[in-house]
């Protein structure tokens, strides 16, 4: 049996893991604002920003690709099952949080942030700071090709400022999540190589 048949089920086997996850986060990222605006907070969905974890998160644990495609897909799912976002806001938020899932996984897993003292905190900071600037840019070229007056930076400014204790939130809640999971073995497990640092064996005193 040659070397590529024997990795042949680990490989499959690590591929059914990030399947596995991202329908779990995809599916969280439409199930989360339901919950939340069932709540009756006022604009929920603007101020605790519910859909954003489960796609950082993608981001973080299964890499920018599939945090591409969750987080493009997750607007568009809560959209068709639930009427929320807004159609208007639809596609600004599928540009958004499609960033924000593209840049957590480049910058923890590709640029190597996972092997950095605070580098979750500094992924998280980084994708939110690319998002917002991708939203920005999304409303102004809408407003340049299509004539859709749709707020422009000060509209990203808004946004970010009713979405303050969202962003608190993720600050406090993702890097422990990471941190557990982490240290628990799963992004090895999800990747098939070791993000962590090995065990020291003990060492046999010869005496």
């Amino acid at each position: 049996m040659t070397s590529n048949e024997k990795s042949l089920p680990a490989s499959r086997s690590f591929s059914a893991r990030k399947i596995t996850y991202a329908g779990a986060l995809l599916a969280l990222s439409v199930i989360l604002p339901q919950v939340i605006h069932f709540t009756g907070i006022p604009d929920a969905g603007k101020v605790l920003l519910p859909m954003h974890i489960p796609v950082l998160l993608a981001g973080f644990l299964l890499g920018p690709v599939y945090g591409l495609i969750i987080g493009g897909l997750a607007p568009l799912l809560s959209f068709l099952v639930s009427g929320m976002p807004a159609a208007a806001r639809l596609p600004f938020m599928i540009v958004e949080l499609a960033v924000y899932g593209l840049v957590a996984g480049l910058l923890y897993l590709t640029f190597g942030l996972v092997r950095v003292r605070f580098g979750t905190v500094i992924t998280l900071i980084g994708a939110m700071l690319a998002g917002r600037a991708f939203y920005g840019i999304a409303l102004i070229v809408a407003a340049s090709l299509f004539g859709i007056q749709a707020g422009g930076p000060e509209a990203v400014i808004a946004a970010t400022v009713s979405g303050v204790i969202g962003i608190a939130i993720q600050l406090l809640v993702i890097p422990p999540i990471i941190y557990a999971l982490k240290k628990g073995g799963q992004l090895d497990a999800i990747h098939g190589r070791r993000f962590t640092p090995a065990p020291v064996a003990d060492k046999v005193d010869p005496t």
